[in-house]
């Protein structure tokens, strides 16, 4: 690569010859400044034209945009004697920034929960979340489309469809990440490892659009259904062919599952089904519908196929249409009475058999979500430069940065503690024991989030208001924050059901 001075690069600095240097490498911009879009007065600026912009560069720009190929060809030479200081960190690799990964990924700490496997695992899954998945999910994002099918197959190969549903018997046989580890060794921190790594490269919307719907509407299935309907169904999916969704939720209905009112009739070996779903996340895509249903005996889960009499038509909300989010029609649907899951009747104890698990998932992907913030206030408040010195130097800002760190690691620790005590319960304690601790874990976690992000807000000031530019993770977060207090039930009455487990289990004989 040509070599250059300073003072060379300093002779051109007017129209139609204009050079500046960025972190050591010097860029010719003689054609591109009346192309560029805040126009070509800020590139003759006498400290920028013919001289190092670097501190104006990062105060505008992401670094991201300098590897854009329509911006990284400009690149002629580099200044002699210096070296590149600023680096996007390579694909697989942690953060330096403090408190931008967790305390087990930090160098010079250590964890009880974590082994050599755990770290091994992590290093391959967030290689290829970086270099397959984060490519997909800019895309999905800003098209509003469902990631592609090659991505998929992607991910089917690598197990990690399977893997997110958590360790279990339908892992037995399979390779997982390339054998990196073996599936009776898998375990719920793996897991938790794969929905943070998703969350950190994906966008909320794309979060959920990763087939989020199989992984809470596939268990059902797999714990209740027949053994033709699993072989029919459970291989297909977890090799990314069909796509499933979980349909309990109505207009008529939220959180209050017994006023559901999508109604099954029996006719001879078929049921007839009737009614409408909301909010259903996939449910665009989906070829199968894990469905709440009323029948004469009680509240009934279903599976419906997408086929005559159902229809869905996708809902606007305030995350890209990437996740699939729909409004679900059954109009006289015709469905197999084989393909009951459970009892006529024992459908809640179908649904809430999956709850604990989902609500652990989206705590898992909500902190993931939040480090990211964290890292990106980080950076911000040290490269921005307000009154001469670096946003850091208020205080108020240090303020809301320590408040932020906070959050995120009371998140991180409270998680992992649940999380060891999945991996040392069976299905039945865990059941017995952690829907009220999940429940509370996840209010925290969502309402954390919520704050957090109002920070980060007033951190990156107008900035964070844009969908594109240095705050686009903030403005995204903040718009989307809410989702997580929403799904899988709502703050309030997750609250309130870990208080009502808590008081179940008042010892009769306590007293002041």
């Amino acid at each position: 690569m040509k070599e250059f001075t300073p003072d060379e690069v300093a002779q051109h600095n007017k129209e139609g010859d204009l050079w500046i240097v960025i972190d050591s490498k010097v860029y010719d911009l003689s054609r591109f400044a009346d192309l560029h879009p805040g126009g070509a007065n800020i590139l003759y600026a006498p400290k920028i034209a013919g001289q190092d912009a670097t501190q104006a560069f990062y105060g505008l720009h992401r670094q991201e945009v300098l590897l854009r190929p329509q911006y990284s060809r400009l690149q002629i030479g580099k200044i002699a004697g210096q070296e590149e200081q600023i680096k996007p960190l390579a694909p697989g690799h942690t953060s330096k920034v403090p408190y931008a990964e967790p305390t087990w990924l930090t160098s010079g700490y250590f964890s009880p929960y974590y082994t050599d496997s755990h770290k091994k695992f992590q290093k391959v899954v967030r290689t290829f979340f970086d270099t397959v998945v984060a490519p997909e999910s800019a895309k999905s994002e800003e098209s509003g489309q469902r990631i592609s099918q090659q991505v998929v197959d992607q991910l089917a190969e690598t197990n990690i469809i399977a893997m997110r549903l958590g360790p279990g018997k339908h892992l037995k046989g399979r390779t997982l990440m390339g054998g990196v580890v073996k599936p009776e060794e898998f375990d719920y921190f793996h897991e938790a490892i794969v929905h943070a790594e998703l969350a950190r490269t994906c966008s909320r919307a794309v979060v959920d659009g990763m087939l989020a719907g199989l992984v809470i509407g596939l268990p059902p299935i797999l714990n209740f259904g027949s053994p033709e309907l699993i072989t029919e169904v459970v291989p297909a999916a977890l090799a990314g062919k069909k796509y499933i969704a979980l349909a309990i939720s109505e207009a008529f209905a939220g959180s209050d599952v017994g006023g559901l009112q999508t109604t099954a009739v029996r006719d001879g070996d078929y049921w007839v089904i009737n009614g409408t779903k909301k909010w259903i996340t996939n449910g665009t895509f989906a070829d199968y519908f894990t469905t709440g249903c009323k029948t004469d005996t009680g509240f009934t889960v279903i599976l419906i196929p997408r086929g005559p009499g159902v229809s869905t038509k996708q809902i606007k909300t305030a995350y890209s249409s990437a996740a699939g989010t729909a409004y679900v029609v059954f109009d006289k649907v015709r469905v197999p009475v084989s393909n009951t899951l459970g009892r006529v009747g024992a459908g809640m104890s179908v649904i809430l058999s999956n709850f604990n698990h989902e609500r652990w998932m989206v705590t898992g992907t909500s902190i993931s979500a939040q480090r990211q913030i964290v890292d990106e206030c980080l950076k911000w408040s040290s490269q921005r430069i307000v009154f001469g010195k670096p946003l850091t130097s208020q205080a108020v800002i240090r303020a809301k940065l320590a408040l932020m760190i906070k959050r995120v690691e009371a998140c991180q620790n409270w998680f992992e503690s649940i999380t060891y005590q999945m991996n040392s319960m069976n299905y039945d304690q865990m059941s017995e024991q952690l829907a009220g601790p999940i429940g509370l874990l996840k209010q925290f976690v969502s309402r954390c989030g919520r704050e957090t992000a109002e920070d980060a807000t007033q951190v990156f000031g107008g900035r964070a208001l844009t969908k594109s530019g240095m705050g686009k993770k903030i403005e995204e977060y903040h718009r989307c924050s809410g989702f997580d207090a929403i799904l899988a039930g709502a703050e309030d009455v997750l609250g309130d059901l870990g208080v009502r487990q808590a008081l179940k289990k008042m010892p009769r004989e306590a007293r002041l």
